[in-house]
């Protein structure tokens, strides 16, 4: 990010890689930043999520917010190989402190059009990065997209929870049942 030079792995000097936005205490659940550890916000609690937790290690802040923009629209994928590294270094820290490995990653899947419009999906992407740096086996054709929904940046909360209803099935052959699963997108609204 600086254009210094680095001795470290990635292509991103500790002092950089220390400079990211990171997420402190947050919500045990859906990952709401909070003010103190180990707490859940008010919403988990009246409303708990269908999901048991959520992993976040960024504000979608400078600079993580342009790198994700320009892997996702500008097709910078070094951008995202990065950010996948970074993150992949983040929950083997976690595991590694005791919180389960899922046993298989799934990504969110793009819509037919906007897979052909942008020729990629970035969560795909993501997920199998992931999978080959943490051994954690990757299935692109277990989740389906079933409609073309607005994108998710220009709305409400509201709307989007509106918006993505019906959007998603298992493919019908899977069976996910006593499996723990995680999820993989490239943003968290």
């Amino acid at each position: 990010m600086c254009d210094e030079r680095t001795d470290t792995p990635l292509p991103l000097c500790a002092a950089c890689e220390l400079e990211l936005p990171w997420l402190g205490d947050r919500c045990e659940r859906c990952a709401l930043p909070l003010p103190m550890a180990g707490l859940t916000c008010g919403l988990c609690i009246k409303h708990p999520p269908a999901y048991e937790s959520v992993y976040a290690p960024w504000v979608y802040g400078f600079p993580v917010d342009s790198l994700i923009i320009r892997f996702k629209h500008n097709s910078r994928w070094p951008y995202g190989r990065l950010l996948a590294d970074i993150l992949g270094q983040s929950l083997r820290d976690r595991f590694n402190t005791g919180d389960p490995q899922p046993d298989c990653l799934l990504q969110v899947p793009l819509s037919t059009q906007r897979l052909r419009q942008r020729g990629y999906n970035q969560a795909a992407m993501l997920a199998q990065w992931l999978s080959r740096d943490l051994g954690i086996p990757f299935h692109d054709d277990w989740l389906l997209r079933h409609q073309d929904t607005a994108a998710q940046q220009a709305l409400d909360a509201k709307a989007r929870k509106r918006n993505l209803l019906h959007a998603f099935s298992l493919a019908p052959q899977v069976d996910v049942r006593g499996l723990h699963l995680a999820l993989v997108d490239d943003v968290l609204t």
